[in-house]
């Protein structure tokens, strides 16, 4: 039997999510999120943030990209992002077809600098033709990055900074967010992201619901008639409150950052047996993503028997590939991969 590692979202939901739903099932709401347990789940996430946020609930990652960079940019802006960032390679040009431009920037280990962005803005500040092109005024991060990695507190504060004094909007794409949080020695949290950004996603679909983001808009600017953008843009959920359950049960006892906290777990005990094997990495972290470089031999033994992605050629005889566990990850699965890197 085929065992999976190649993504996080193989599984359904959560099992008290599941129950909550059927718990409710029968129950009347009103619609469009404005029932009971959205507002539930509103008020948790704003107490998890401590401090005076919006809150508004989300099908997916790409949807909620395109309507965070179209509601917050005009015509004629871009947004900056890593070149590995997600919103410029895995959303089939999502951004790019509402007539916003992605400025990618080259990126170490998925990310990218204060020091890069301030460099763009000012070389388009200095540009005497400046107006024949298009003016930066978002900046895009994964938090976690494509690559796994994450970035730290003091990192984070500088590009706020940066941000601010070029009239830039920061937005934090926290699809796989739990997993963040619960790196090791991590100096990522929740309130850091409701002081850093203008607007920041909770990833609820690779953490533990069945579907659902949670965007937290802190900069009061962005919430006028917001819901009116979320309708127009066919975001609107009639259902809404299958997402404010979703939300309400993560945001319970702990349960997000319980469900990161294991997808870490899991990920470490194979990040421990590749070292163990001897093998390299093609970039170390300490997230729910592990990219050892494998002889192509074992790689395509291991292919036999488990699901996980190919990133290429390191060098001869060698290839990057990405083991992706999650919340689900079943620690029995995780023991007979370790058992086969190990032979």
């Amino acid at each position: 039997m085929m065992k999976y590692f190649n993504c996080d979202y193989n599984e359904g939901a959560h099992e008290s999510i599941l129950n909550k739903m059927i718990e409710t099932n029968m129950t009347q709401t009103p619609g469009y999120g404005e029932d009971e347990y959205c507002s539930r789940a509103a008020k948790l996430i704003q107490e998890a943030c401590r401090a005076d946020v919006d809150i508004h609930f989300m099908v997916g990652g790409t949807q909620t990209n395109l309507i965070v960079v179209s509601s917050f940019l005009r015509p004629h802006q871009g947004v900056i992002a890593a070149d590995w960032g997600h919103i410029n390679t895995h959303e089939s040009g999502a951004i790019e077809n509402t007539g916003h431009r992605v400025l990618a920037l080259p990126s170490k280990e998925g990310k990218i600098t204060a020091e890069q962005v301030a460099r763009l803005c000012e070389t388009h500040v200095q540009d005497e033709n400046r107006v024949h092109t298009v003016q930066p005024k978002m900046v895009y991060l994964s938090v976690p990055t494509e690559w796994g990695t994450t970035y730290n507190r003091q990192e984070l504060e500088e590009l706020q900074k940066v941000c601010r004094q070029y009239g830039l909007l920061l937005y934090v794409d926290g699809a796989r967010l739990a997993y963040a949080l619960a790196e090791e020695n991590s100096s990522v949290d929740i309130p850091l992201l409701a002081k850093c950004c203008d607007v920041f996603y909770i990833g609820g679909t690779k953490c533990g619901a069945m579907f659902g983001e949670a965007l937290v808009l802190v900069n009061p600017q962005l919430r006028q008639d917001f819901r009116y953008l979320i309708k127009q843009k066919g975001a609107m959920l009639a259902k809404g409150r299958l997402l404010g359950i979703q939300f309400e049960t993560l945001f319970t006892d702990g349960l997000y950052e319980k469900l990161g906290q294991h997808g870490v777990a899991m990920a470490e005990q194979i990040r421990t047996a590749c070292k163990k094997a001897g093998y390299q990495f093609y970039i170390e972290n300490g997230t729910n993503q592990i990219f050892p470089i494998l002889p192509t031999q074992k790689l395509e033994s291991l292919k036999k028997n488990y699901s996980f992605l190919d990133m290429g050629p390191e060098k001869a005889g060698y290839r990057t590939v990405r083991f992706c566990t999650s919340w689900a990850t079943q620690k029995e699965d995780v023991d007979d991969l370790v058992r086969n890197l190990l032979k």
